[in-house]
């Protein structure tokens, strides 16, 4: 049988999402939680590879085991031993083909820029010193549902057989002291949240303005684009599925 576990989590003391030889990481803490309770060894596949340092605010991962969970019973008992920094809030049974990555059709992140100096959200928030144009950066936001391709923003040396993404929502908002960069699409390159608002950043600085933008998309070039900014003000937030794969 195949579930889907629904979590959170701190990314700041585990180096990303997946597995690593020297380093620990949140799949590498799941699976031994679970392996620990249902007393097998489980492998746990997760919706995407955060980097380290990112935060989920949720993310979805799938692992198969012979026998019927019950959900609420399996959630306090992981919990209770799953460090601080990760949550579990939900477990479903889905379809046996189900797969927690490339059944996703929409993934959507935050940004969390603070302009604020706050002790408090040093490994929550990036700290920008320089008044930022929130107009401007939505202006050039609302540009990149105008294209598909968003090299530019991937990490060099990537392995992908396209860069070719669908956005379907980029903007900025102000809340409190802070401005949060929203977006959502089908899939996203390593890398490409953080390089966006980089550049975006840039745009609200006024180094850079929209028409570069559509420039620095259009190139494909990645040197071209502006810098990534740090690991730590990003959130994964949502991760939808098609209602089918529920259907048992």
């Amino acid at each position: 049988m195949r579930y889907f576990l629904e979590l959170s989590y701190n990314g700041t003391p585990y180096h990303g999402w997946q597995r690593q030889p020297n380093a620990i990481s949140v799949q590498e803490v799941l699976e031994q939680a679970l392996s620990t309770l249902l007393r097998i060894k489980v492998v746990v596949v997760g919706a995407g590879r955060t980097d380290t340092g990112v935060h989920a605010k949720q993310i979805m991962a799938h692992f198969d085991y012979e026998n019927r969970l019950e959900s609420e019973e399996l959630k306090y008992k992981l919990n209770a031993i799953l460090p601080a920094q990760i949550a579990v809030y939900k477990l479903s049974r889905v379809r046996d083909d189900a797969h927690a990555r490339f059944d996703a059709i929409s993934r959507s992140y935050e940004y969390y820029v603070t302009m604020l100096k706050n002790p408090f959200k040093i490994n929550a928030s990036y700290y920008v010193k320089k008044p930022l144009d929130i107009v401007a950066m939505n202006e050039a936001a609302k540009l990149l549902l105008n294209y598909t391709n968003f090299k530019c923003f991937s990490k060099s040396k990537t392995d992908v057989k396209t860069y070719n993404c669908t956005i379907t929502n980029a903007s900025w908002e102000i809340e409190n002291d802070q401005m949060i960069f929203k977006i959502s699409a089908n899939r996203f390159l390593r890398n490409m949240v953080r390089a966006i608002v980089g550049t975006l950043i840039e745009i609200g600085e006024h180094k850079l303005n929209k028409e570069d933008l559509i420039h620095i998309i259009k190139s494909e070039d990645r040197s071209q684009a502006g810098y990534s900014v740090p690991a730590h003000g990003l959130y994964l937030t949502a991760v939808e599925y098609p209602q089918i794969i529920y259907s048992i």
